[in-house]
């Protein structure tokens, strides 16, 4: 591809914040402490997870980069960054999440396979850009179309990266037409993150932003972008990130009975405190995050200091000043709520977590009844251990 390209070897390495707990070095893959994410509703850009399957693509010349625009449509196209930014731009706040988020806590019940993730991997950002419903337009696909006259029906999105998983080829994933061209369901062709232009890490120059959807499907560094009749059949839309029952495992597993995950579930974490940590007796705000997929609201958080015998109610917030309320007009419907709550704990005691969406839906008490092979989508209740000492401690 003119103007970028993906190198074979990780010599070219954007640098990284110190502070960024990594749990893979090549392809570069970390996390931020969980104490940062609840220092405010968007996360800086340094200390957003990053995610990688491959080495950091390098941009030679800005002004020759394009993405090719091409399958089944009626007028196949090369943009430019020029021709996008011509498109009115819109501002979309969304958090990305990975779907390896609390693997390493589910890996604890029993093994499974990928890169261990803490509890965040996960963020909250401005993204800035196109929308691709009005991109696509101008390939001939109208708004609000689930297939084009000559049979697409999936939007696939391929990289400029190298990923061994393909064999050294790119990195893709698709989403159906018909929410690829719906301006509600405000999928972006995203040049700015946090009102400045996207760093390496988080796909310079351009990237796709699919939200309330796993980041899986949030591709970077694009390539091309082809209208297909079928989704896309790529690792890691058909041998990865698919959510199995805990019966099956790697002697038994058959990809193909199961669909490409694409919303996710409901979700909230303490990070306010460690898993084990000692405090004093007394009063203590215990805060974190919660989200769910497919722009459904918070509609509650609950916390227990007995373990899940009782609970009370946390405050939950997004913008500043700004009630927050569910699935209302003045709240982000694609980003995450900061909750708050603060209670006495005069003894050592388990501490919990647990979120309701908007649609009722609620986490699972349990890790074991989620568990699966290859650790996604984590979502079980949110436990920590705080050990009470005294002045002496």
């Amino acid at each position: 591809m003119p103007g970028i390209r993906g190198p074979s070897d990780y010599s070219r390495e954007p640098p990284r914040h110190p502070c960024l707990q990594i749990n893979a070095k090549e392809p570069f893959n970390a996390e931020p402490p969980r104490s940062a994410l609840v220092s405010s509703y968007v996360t800086p850009v340094d200390l957003f997870y990053k995610r990688n399957h491959g080495p950091i693509p390098v941009v030679d010349d800005i002004d020759r980069y394009c993405v090719d625009f091409c399958g089944l449509s009626e007028t196949p196209k090369k943009l430019y960054m020029r021709d996008i930014r011509m498109l009115p731009k819109y501002n979309v706040t969304a958090t990305l999440q990975c779907a390896g988020n609390r693997r390493t806590a589910m890996s604890k019940t029993r093994k499974v396979r990928g890169v261990g993730w803490d509890v965040s991997a996960i963020g909250n950002a401005v993204w800035g850009g196109a929308k691709l419903a009005d991109v696509l337009e101008l390939i001939g696909v109208p708004k609000l179309t689930s297939s084009t006259q000559s049979g697409g029906k999936h939007v696939e999105f391929v990289s400029i990266d190298k990923c061994k998983e393909e064999n050294g080829g790119p990195y893709k994933a698709s989403i159906p037409l018909s929410q690829a061209t719906n301006p509600v369901a405000d999928v972006l062709l995203a040049y700015e993150m946090n009102g400045e232009p996207l760093n390496r890490d988080h796909g310079y120059p351009l990237r796709v932003i699919v939200p309330g959807v796993i980041g899986a499907r949030s591709v970077k560094w694009l390539d091309s972008i082809n209208i297909i009749a079928e989704e896309c059949q790529g690792f890691f839309m058909q041998k990865d990130y698919k959510m199995f029952p805990p019966a099956v495992d790697w002697d038994n597993i058959n990809w193909s009975t199961r669909k490409p995950q694409m919303d996710f579930p409901v979700q909230s974490v303490i990070c306010s405190l460690e898993d084990v940590q000692s405090i004093r007796p007394g009063k203590v705000t215990i805060s974190g995050y919660a989200v769910s997929g497919g722009g459904r609201g918070i509609e509650r958080v609950d916390v227990s200091i007995d373990g899940g015998k009782t609970w009370v109610e946390a405050f939950r917030s997004q913008k500043t000043g700004v009630p927050y309320i569910a699935d209302h007009i003045s709240s982000d419907k694609w980003a995450w709520v900061l909750f708050e709550v603060t209670v006495d704990i005069p003894h050592s005691t388990e501490i919990v977590a647990k979120a309701v969406d908007s649609a009722a839906n609620v986490q699972p008490e349990k890790v074991q009844d989620i568990w699966n092979l290859r650790g996604i989508l984590n979502t079980s209740w949110h436990r920590v251990h705080v050990r009470v000492g005294h002045s002496n401690m």
